[in-house]
C-alpha cells in the first residue's frame, strides 16, 4: 500500500474542501508520531506536514473543492469527496513523474467517505481512469476504509497533510474578513460572523457554502428581520 488518502473539511459551512495523497515506498520513512490529525494538535499537524512535504522519498498530492463546486445542485459531497481524492492522488503520481521514478502498478488506501466502503473505493478508481495521466502506463488498485486515518499510518499521513491545507485556507480567510470560527455549523463564533457578515453586507460571503442549512437559515433569518422593520 504505497500511499494513503483523506480528506479534511467535508463538514463545514465556510470554505473549501482538502484532499491529500501521501506515497512513499517504504513506511519507515515517516516520521515519528503519525496519527489521525484530529488526535494531533495544530503546531504538531504542521511541523510533520513540513517534514512529509521536504522528504523526496514522499510524493504528496493535494485537491481542493472550491465552495462554488460544493453549491453546484448538480453534484453532492460524496461525488466531490470521489473527484478530491482521485485528484490528489494524480497530483501525487504527477510528482512521481518528475522525479522519473518508474513504477507499473500502485496500491492505496481512501479513507471512505461513503457508507458502502467498497463502492467509495470503486468510484475513485474509476475516477482515477479520467483524472490521472497515468492511466495507461500504471494499474491503480484502490481500497477504502472507514476509520483508515486511524488504522493506517499512510491515511493518518495524508489527513495530516490536508487537514494543514484546510487550516492555512481558512487562516488566510480570517486574516481577510476577521474572525470567522472553524467554519462549522456548531461553532458559535462561525454563526456569529455570519449573522454579522449578512447584517453588514445584505449577503454572505464569497467563501460561505450557500446551499448549506447554516448559511440559508442566517440569511433567511436576516431578510426576515429586514421585512419586520417597515
Amino acid at each position: 500500500m504505497p500511499f494513503g488518502v483523506d480528506e479534511a473539511g467535508k463538514g463545514p459551512a465556510l470554505g473549501s474542501m482538502f484532499a491529500a495523497a501521501v506515497y512513499l515506498e517504504d513506511r519507515a520513512v515517516l516520521p515519528e508520531g503519525i496519527a489521525d490529525s484530529k488526535q494531533l494538535a495544530p503546531t504538531r499537524r504542521e511541523e510533520l506536514a513540513t517534514r512529509l512535504r521536504a522528504d523526496d522519498r514522499i510524493a504528496v498530492g493535494i485537491a481542493e473543492i472550491t465552495t462554488a463546486q460544493i453549491d453546484d445542485p448538480t453534484t453532492d459531497m460524496n461525488s466531490l469527496a470521489v473527484t478530491a481524492h482521485a485528484e490528489a492522488i494524480a497530483d501525487a503520481l504527477a510528482a512521481l513523474e518528475s522525479d522519473a521514478l518508474e513504477v507499473d502498478s500502485i496500491s492505496g488506501l481512501c479513507d471512505a467517505c461513503d457508507t458502502d466502503a467498497d463502492r467509495f473505493a470503486r468510484r475513485v478508481a474509476d475516477a482515477c481512469a479520467t483524472t490521472s495521466t497515468f492511466e495507461a502506463a500504471i494499474d491503480l488498485e484502490i481500497d477504502a476504509r472507514h476509520g483508515a486515518d486511524d488504522d493506517s499510518k499512510l491515511v493518518g499521513a495524508a489527513s495530516i497533510v490536508a487537514k494543514v491545507e484546510r487550516d492555512a485556507h481558512m487562516a488566510a480567510i480570517a486574516d481577510e474578513y476577521g474572525a470567522v470560527g472553524s467554519g462549522y455549523p456548531s461553532d458559535p463564533n462561525t454563526r456569529a460572523f455570519l449573522e454579522s457578515y449578512v447584517e453588514r453586507h445584505g449577503g454572505l460571503p464569497s467563501f460561505a457554502r450557500e446551499s448549506w442549512s447554516t448559511c440559508e437559515t442566517v440569511l433567511a433569518d436576516a431578510q426576515q428581520t429586514g421585512l419586520g422593520q417597515f
